[in-house]
């Protein structure tokens, strides 16, 4: 792949896609749009990826799943409402922990601007020693 990170990517083409088609679709609708955009650009993208969740050494089948993977690094959920709320971002990051994967972005496609409605979120990551939450 071009760079470790591919949330630009990512981000572009959302952007693309918004200005195309504009606020007011399904989450269906811009999640087959961003992986049929993604997986144009070369990128491997698992849509509706189950989210494993255990529990001691129980697996429960809990019917969790990610929106979108690209290259299994980076975990895109979608949303198209009115605003963003912290449960949000709280299924963003349970989604990153449970799939091990770093990186994450929550897209709300439900407002006139792309760049108004996008959170670039990053688990467990660590700087000088400390850990931080999200970005």
């Amino acid at each position: 792949m071009r760079s470790s990170d591919l949330t630009p990517e990512i981000i572009s083409a959302a952007i693309k896609i918004h200005r195309r088609l504009g606020p007011g679709l399904l989450e269906s609708a811009y999640e087959a749009c961003i992986a049929h955009e993604l997986q144009r650009a070369g990128m491997r993208v698992e849509r509706q990826k189950p989210v494993p969740l255990f529990y001691d050494t129980v697996k429960l089948e809990c019917g969790f799943r990610a929106d979108l993977v690209v290259e299994g690094r980076v975990v895109v959920e979608l949303k198209c409402k009115e605003a963003l709320h912290p449960v949000d971002e709280a299924q963003l990051l349970s989604h990153l922990r449970l799939l091990n994967i770093s990186v994450g972005l929550l897209i709300n496609f439900h407002v006139v601007l792309l760049k108004d409605g996008i959170r670039r979120m990053v688990n467990n990551y660590r700087e000088d020693g400390c850990v931080l939450k999200s970005s």
